[in-house]
């Protein structure tokens, strides 16, 4: 590879992964069909809560708020995905992978910062049920999903902006989108300031939402035991199961690639670790807020009469 020195490169390659024979096909075809479904259920699940009163409360908002982020999330980075399956080592020009770089990361802390806005909506409705329409009102329920992606869209900037102004020796990334850690692979210069500020911002924001989230389902659980009935300890643990699975899921592949030190998993691994949130999340929060809440198939049940009901008078 070439270490000729310049600082400024026209366009980068992206590696991928290493598909043959075979194997290309199928791994570009998996691909493609779970993108599809990915696309399909999260837009799904906000045309349900559209188009269904039964499902106009503040929980289901939020849902609807994260699934329309996981369909920007999920299109910011597998269309390229797609296209080194496909095609092997993919040109990016700079621009396209620094504006890659940052939608992903906005994108990114805006669900770090909107699943800490999801945990304080099941505190509320547990542990002040009495005040939680007042507290959890329309206008609080906006305010809240926008002050998520404001937070996010601006926190981003500081590791995108970094990044964007590193000089850079080699063109090749290893990963299937434009990611931090790769990218600070490529520099012509020491980097271990940049990501030392880099962990503090991402490790802080994740830390403080984690912190956030822990404290709050530590209050819902003193109140819960408190219950007299097992069937109403069962209820209010079933509104928080969906939840607390893609909490795991977010932010345990996030601080493994992010906040822990590069040297603590072998090389080669972080693209692997990526696909659990930049992929097969996106993909399991449809399911893991349809399939098992019963009020939501319930809504699936009336759209479908509706829509049949509709054809008929036409």
């Amino acid at each position: 590879m070439d270490h000729a020195n310049h600082t400024w490169t026209p366009s980068f390659l992206l590696a991928g992964f290493t598909t043959t024979g075979t194997l290309q096909p199928l791994a570009f075809l998996g691909t493609l069909c779970i993108y599809l479904l990915t696309l399909a259920g999260n837009l799904l699940v906000i045309v349900l809560v559209w188009a269904d009163s039964g499902l106009s409360t503040p929980m289901y908002f939020f849902i609807s708020v994260l699934s329309f982020l996981e369909l920007w999330y999920v299109s910011t980075t597998v269309p390229m995905l797609l296209h080194t399956l496909l095609h092997g080592r993919s040109p990016i020009s700079s621009a396209a992978c620094f504006v890659q770089l940052y939608v992903f990361h906005s994108l990114g802390m805006t669900e770090c910062c909107l699943l800490g806005v999801m945990a304080l909506d099941r505190y509320l409705a547990i542990c002040r049920p009495l005040h939680y329409h007042s507290l959890m009102s329309r206008q609080v329920q906006l305010w809240l999903a926008g002050a998520s992606w404001v937070a996010g869209f601006s926190a981003a900037l500081v590791p995108a902006g970094l990044t964007a102004t590193l000089p850079f020796c080699l063109r090749e990334v290893a990963h299937y989108f434009c990611d931090l850690a790769p990218l600070m692979q490529l520099s012509c210069v020491d980097t271990s300031w940049h990501a030392q500020v880099y962990i503090a911002v991402i490790g802080i924001i994740n830390a403080c939402n984690l912190s956030f989230i822990l404290g709050l389902y530590g209050g819902i659980l003193r109140v819960v035991l408190k219950l007299p009935s097992a069937a109403s300890r069962a209820k209010a643990f079933s509104t928080c199961s969906s939840h607390i699975t893609v909490v795991v899921l977010f932010f345990g592949s996030a601080f493994i690639v992010y906040v822990g030190p590069p040297e603590s998993h072998p090389k080669g691994t972080d693209k692997l670790i990526a696909l659990v949130y930049t992929f097969l999340t996106p993909f399991l929060n449809p399911i893991i807020y349809t399939l098992r809440n019963k009020e939501v198939r319930v809504a699936v049940l009336r759209v479908t009469l509706s829509i049949r009901s509709l054809l008929k008078a036409l």
